[in-house]
């Protein structure tokens, strides 16, 4: 009976605690749930764990510190603050007993064993990029555009490039005239012949005295980028481009300002803006020489892209060689071989080569083509390499999308044989190679789409253990002696927080932080059940989904869509949509049930789930959320008539198209910050996924709500940041502009004139979801 009646109050407390709730709560500065670790790094020495906090919920974090020794948390004082080594970047050397690195400008060296540092610039200009020369006496760097060399015993500096703006100025031509009244002067005078011939000996004797200077490249009017120096100082790869005049950048105005006038706020460019054109070069130091790395006889450089073939003017065109960005090049440590990553700008190929630094010649070693758009863990987008690097002289991995999902190869870059090191319908989330190179930490989610853990894989024999043990989201920092792990874990209810655990299979991981405020610990957070379901075209799809208790439920439901970019929601570590989990609540303690769909285009689940929104936007990934919206009728008892959506970002967009073309199944909606017309939007991520408008119009007539607003029936809801610089507000005013002329009379606009894409002021977010609520309390009666 004792029991029975502690179970009861229990419960009771449990409720009360739920009831406490309110928009006005949840939607506060984010600080009074308590903030998480991040930033997690080691010292050299593996015996500190360094990362960003702020217990004392300060205006800002700081940096502290745990003692593998002392087994402490101590905030970092200033004056060690300042001289701590930058612990995200540098280059160590090959035995990882010394590590370059820039700060604040500067340059200096650290002994990773006794953490003495010499600083080794001290200047106004901003040298950066630091990297050891094959024997490791000298170091390269970067200032001021150029690449320069600075011994280690001596300190003296030369330097390697003299890259110059502009032309180079051109002696006077004669003309015809000129020359042969010059030719007759030196002809009929022999003290003024006499005279040329010593001035042009001085000159000549003058400029073989001068000591040896870097070749002289002219830019023009281009800018360079992506310079790589060779470990054996023989060649200097670098990469030339050149912006559009053309290119029509957008403005964002600003009503709100200090002056009392309207500010523009300068934007990005649309999709289809003209773009830039890139060349990569060598600059051979040994034979003074420049040439440039040559792609005309790459295999695949003429195929046209599929979707011509929806356009005879296209289809039937002659073929162009497609323009293409190369990577920074790669460099084996004995400085023999070099690799770089090609990309088509239009993104549908990958090529890896093998480059001849003596003559610019590539060879292939590795192609992924997709007729979508390339992409994936580990991959890389336009400018980046990816996780790409070599694990001998001659071996190198990567990563690759060719099964489907992104795995780990090997590659032998003089045979071409290629090995898969991973397999399996699951990704490689991150991978980094051990310092003995015999070893990969790799993060995958294979034993969950909604986890993540960190696994060893040895190179030799493939064989893997898994290191992680617990349930949720691993973010692991492995200790440069490999001894020890730092992992920040999260689990669906429950905040990041930093633990540590030895390098050693499930071994037991320990709790360094608890971030969480008393008054946060004060409610029963619930954790969503992740579920799945199988879409109409035989996908299976992941969600979340939360239920009230049975006594609360009304038949209501609001599915929520989470935005987009690259991400995944229905997973079992902490959300980014905090607030939306907070809300969720409030809406389940209401009756409602709340489904949250990782719909197609979601991260963490392969080629085929990222790809299945190619040119048609509001396809597959609305159809996902019908399914859903389906499944809650059959499985979870919801009244078809009480279903209501929202989301922002590309949940917006997602909201806008439920509503417009699917009136029958969502009755309300709530579309934030929503992209109304893909035209609109930048270029980056459009043009991946639809192409660009002027080529293929007809994925962005089917993709773009403002061309089927008139099928408008039901609440909408929209509000959007005015200073948006990601999605501009003019996408919002267009698509009223369309609903006026379409005489609709069942939307609202609310505007927040100081918020950007992500809000900021607690009040705003407080006044949204206000409205969100009181959409769906009013609309889905």
């Amino acid at each position: 009976m004792k029991a029975l009646k502690k179970i009861l109050i229990l419960l009771l407390f449990s409720i009360q605690s739920q009831a406490q709730l309110t928009i006005e709560k949840i939607m506060q500065d984010p600080k009074w749930m308590g903030v998480s670790p991040s930033n997690i790094a080691w010292s050299e020495d593996s015996k500190t764990i360094y990362f960003s906090w702020n217990p004392d919920l300060n205006k800002a974090d700081s940096l502290y510190k745990y003692g593998l020794e002392d087994k402490k948390i101590v905030k970092v004082p200033k004056a060690e603050r300042q001289a701590l080594p930058s612990q995200f970047s540098g280059d160590y050397s090959l035995d990882f007993s010394k590590k370059l690195f820039d700060k604040n400008g500067d340059l200096f060296l650290i002994d990773c064993k006794t953490l003495s540092v010499r600083q080794l610039t001290n200047t106004i200009e901003r040298e950066s990029n630091p990297n050891f020369t094959q024997d490791e006496t000298k170091f390269t760097f970067q200032k001021n555009g150029n690449v320069y060399l600075q011994s280690l015993e001596t300190g003296s500096v030369s330097q390697l490039t003299n890259f110059l703006i502009g032309s180079k100025k051109a002696e006077p031509k004669l003309n015809e005239q000129e020359a042969w009244l010059k030719k007759d002067q030196l002809d009929l005078f022999e003290i003024l012949k006499e005279r040329k011939e010593k001035k042009d000996v001085t000159t000549a004797n003058q400029k073989a005295d001068l000591p040896k200077r870097p070749k002289e490249i002219y830019l023009e009017e281009k800018s360079v980028d992506g310079v790589v120096v060779s470990p054996d100082l023989r060649f200097i790869s670098y990469r030339l481009s050149l912006q559009p005049k053309t290119a029509k950048a957008t403005i964002v105005p600003n009503y709100i300002t200090e002056s009392g006038f309207t500010e523009d706020i300068p934007a990005r460019t649309k999709v289809g803006a003209a773009a830039a054109n890139y060349e990569s070069f060598i600059y051979d130091l040994k034979r003074d020489s420049v040439y440039q790395i040559s792609t005309k006889d790459m295999i695949g450089l003429l195929d046209k892209p599929l979707f011509y073939k929806d356009y005879i003017k296209l289809d039937t065109a002659k073929a162009k060689p497609r323009k293409v960005i190369i990577s920074e090049t790669i460099w084996s440590d004995d400085a023999k071989n070099a690799v770089v990553v090609i990309r088509s700008t239009d993104n549908k190929d990958r090529w890896i080569m093998a480059l001849n630094p003596e003559t610019g010649k590539l060879k292939l070693l590795d192609r992924q083509h997709d007729d979508a758009w390339i992409a994936g863990p580990g991959i890389g987008w336009t400018f980046g390499a990816g996780s790409i690097g070599f694990v001998d002289n001659s071996q190198l991995y990567f990563q690759s999308e060719a099964s489907g999902y992104s795995h780990l190869y090997l590659i032998d870059v003089l045979s071409g044989k290629k090995t898969a090191l991973t397999s399996g319908k699951f990704e490689i989330q991150t991978a980094k190679l051990s310092r003995d190179k015999t070893t990969f930490f790799i993060t995958t989610n294979e034993t969950h789409p909604g986890e993540t853990n960190l696994y060893s894989l040895k190179i030799a024999n493939g064989e893997k253990q898994k290191l992680t043990a617990m349930i949720g989201g691993n973010e692991a920092t492995v200790s440069p002696d490999e001894k020890q792990i730092a992992l920040r874990f999260s689990t669906s209810n429950r905040p990041w927080e930093l633990f540590l655990q030895n390098n050693q299979a499930q071994s037991k991981a320990i709790q360094l932080t608890d971030s969480r405020t008393e008054e946060f610990k004060k409610t029963a957070w619930r954790e969503p059940q992740v579920i799945d379901f199988m879409a109409r075209d035989g996908q299976q799809i992941f969600a979340r989904i939360y239920e009230p208790d049975r006594k609360l439920k009304n038949k209501k439901a609001v599915i929520f869509v989470h935005g987009a970019g690259y991400l995944q929601n229905a997973h079992k570590w902490w959300s980014q949509y905090f607030r939306e989990y907070m809300f969720h609540h409030i809406l389940v303690e209401k009756g409602y049930t709340v489904l949250d769909i990782d719909y197609r285009a979601s991260a963490g689940y392969g080629r085929d789930v990222r790809t299945g929104i190619y040119r048609f936007m509001g396809g597959k990934d609305l159809t996902d959320n019908v399914d859903g919206a389906k499944l809650l009728t059959e499985k979870y008892g919801i009244d078809a008539k009480k279903i209501g959506i929202y989301g922002g970002s590309y949940g917006g967009f997602i909201t806008l198209m439920a509503l417009f073309t699917t009136p029958e199944v969502f009755m309300a909606g709530a579309a934030l910050r929503p992209v109304t017309d893909w035209a609109a939007y930048n270029h980056g991520y459009t043009a991946n996924i639809l192409n660009e408008p002027a080529q293929d119009s007809i994925a962005y007539h089917k993709s773009s709500p403002i061309y089927h607003a008139a099928g408008l029936k039901n609440n909408l809801l929209m509000c959007h940041g005015v200073l948006d610089v990601n999605v501009h507000y003019q996408d919002v005013v267009r698509l009223s502009q369309r609903l006026i002329e379409l005489k609709k009379d069942n939307w609202e606009l609310a505007s927040y004139p100081m918020e950007d894409h992500g809000f900021v002021e607690p009040t705003s977010w407080m006044d949204e979801y206000k409205r969100i609520l009181k959409l769906f309390e009013e609309k889905l009666k």
